[in-house]
């Protein structure tokens, strides 16, 4: 008989490929993250002239950073100090692609879901460029994340809209070859590190 209940679906569920990456990544980032200004530094001057060299840029999606993400606030307020519009996202509901609201430099922020910050107030906006956080990206620049696939089916729903330009921001101790990868994961355009522009 415990065979066939083995056989009737009691069976333990095929463990989450992503899930040990990405504690393996969070570590890395971490270690990385600690005493990585000057790192931090020279990737956001990487992602300022990689963005700046578009013709096309008019709003940029940044992040507000949690935990040991690489901070794109220096690189998103040179932004807004050039003209473009700046935006960050915010999450409506599980299994919904992000929205983004406008940004700048001292903006009111309050507590959002899972604990990002989000501008109190301000216009919704559509980016044609996206700065996006991640765990880890491979060399062909897929990228790991939290597992809630929100920049996934962001990405999805604008890349069918229209030409958009991902970029990822990171460490170069973040990278990671052998990342798995599913059917819907979204390959990002490019990825700033301290070490250049990747894609």
């Amino acid at each position: 008989m415990a065979g066939a209940a083995g056989m009737s679906g009691d069976a333990p569920l095929p463990a989450d490929p992503k899930a040990a990456a990405r504690r393996a990544a969070a570590a890395r980032r971490a270690l990385a993250h600690d005493g990585g200004e000057g790192r931090a530094r020279d990737a956001r001057a990487h992602l300022l002239a990689r963005i700046t060299a578009r013709p096309r840029a008019r709003v940029v999606a940044g992040y507000l950073p949690m935990r040991s993400e690489l901070d794109p606030r220096p690189a998103m307020a040179a932004l807004v100090a050039r003209g473009l519009a700046v935006c960050v996202p915010v999450i409506e509901a599980p299994g919904r692609p992000l929205r983004f609201r406008a940004w700048h430099p001292g903006v009111r922020l309050v507590p959002g879901p899972f604990g990002a910050e989000v501008p109190a107030q301000g216009r919704l906006l559509e980016p044609d460029t996206l700065i996006v956080p991640l765990l880890a990206f491979s060399g062909a620049r897929d990228r790991l994340g939290y597992g809630g696939g929100f920049y996934d089916r962001t990405l999805a729903a604008l890349r069918a809209r229209g030409a958009v330009l991902a970029i990822g921001l990171a460490y170069g101790a973040q990278r990671d070859d052998s990342l798995p990868v599913g059917a819907l994961d979204q390959r990002l355009d490019a990825v700033a590190t301290e070490a250049g522009i990747l894609g």
